[in-house]
């Protein structure tokens, strides 16, 4: 028990003095993931003014509140998460698992019969430390993201989701490029360099 209660305060010192967290609330962010989808922007040009943008595993609410900035109020943000979220300005969220009948038709209504120019995924499973545990359920999450894209973008759409390196990523690449015209990798300045987390950038899409 010692040595949790210690890992935790050396997690809690880390975070406070992140210079990304410090950052975060001068600008007024709700987390420093925001800075990573804003690295992305920058490199890429994934969403633009007007855009239909479709965010999942939105909670606290980060990335939407970019996208949101990012659309601006021609565009429109619809975001889901299975955690209740705060509400932003020029955000539609809807709670509950995406998957469910439910969740999914509630997000086709926000769509109102258009389809989503982009879909990002920040998505993460609630990590135990165990890799064989973890791994599956990360890699899991990004095809149900990845299946979801599928169904609601529109021909030529981006979908952009959290991976983790390590067992399964190869095949969900791979699934990605049987949709997408192009499918890099980036690993921006915020994500933490032990982390083996990268993003998928997946644009042009092209039907399942």
């Amino acid at each position: 028990m010692a040595k949790k209660k210690s890992s935790s305060k050396a997690w809690l010192k880390e975070h406070r003095d992140d210079p990304y967290v410090q950052q975060a609330q001068r600008d007024g962010y709700r987390s420093r993931a925001c800075y990573k989808l804003l690295e992305l922007q920058e490199k890429d040009r994934l969403l633009r003014r007007g855009m239909t943008v479709l965010d999942l595993g939105s909670a606290p609410g980060g990335w939407s509140q970019v996208a949101s900035g990012l659309v601006g109020e021609s565009g429109k943000v619809i975001a889901s998460d299975i955690l209740p979220m705060d509400p932003l300005d020029g955000v539609s969220f809807i709670q509950g698992d995406f998957t469910e009948d439910e969740a999914f038709t509630q997000i086709i209504e926000a769509l109102a019969g258009k389809p989503a120019d982009v879909v990002i995924s920040d998505m993460a499973p609630n990590m135990s430390g165990v890799y064989a545990v973890d791994q599956p359920r990360a890699i899991y999450l990004v095809e149900l993201a990845l299946d979801m894209a599928q169904q609601v973008l529109a021909p030529g759409g981006t979908f952009v989701a959290k991976v983790f390196h390590g067992e399964g990523f190869d095949q969900v690449f791979k699934q990605a490029k049987g949709s997408f015209a192009k499918v890099l990798t980036r690993k921006p300045k915020a994500s933490r360099p032990r982390s083996r987390e990268v993003y998928m950038v997946a644009t042009g899409f092209q039907g399942e």
